[in-house]
């Protein structure tokens, strides 16, 4: 246990961010769950919205460092590319 105040106001202080960081993250992998899950399904419009939201939710963690941007990019890639395989036309 911290024993200075200032020790006990960082602990204060990281306990509270570390909950909120918590709630961000789970939204964020609630987000790209059901975009998988959405494109996985037939209904393009939903798997559409989806995807927008789940990418939208990787730039705002990646712009507050919840998650590095360049595992953002990478999420937001490989949705895109199981997107874009579902809609390809086949030879």
């Amino acid at each position: 246990m911290p024993n200075t105040p200032s020790a006990k106001k960082a602990l204060r202080q990281s306990e509270k961010r570390r909950l909120h960081n918590r709630t961000q993250r789970s939204a964020l992998r609630t987000a790209v769950k059901k975009a998988r899950v959405a494109l996985e399904g037939t209904d393009a419009a939903a798997a559409d919205t989806a995807l927008r939201l789940a990418s939208k939710k990787l730039d705002q963690a990646a712009a507050k460092n919840l998650i590095h941007k360049n595992a953002a990019s990478r999420l937001k890639s490989r949705l895109a590319k199981l997107q874009s395989k579902k809609t390809a036309k086949p030879a």
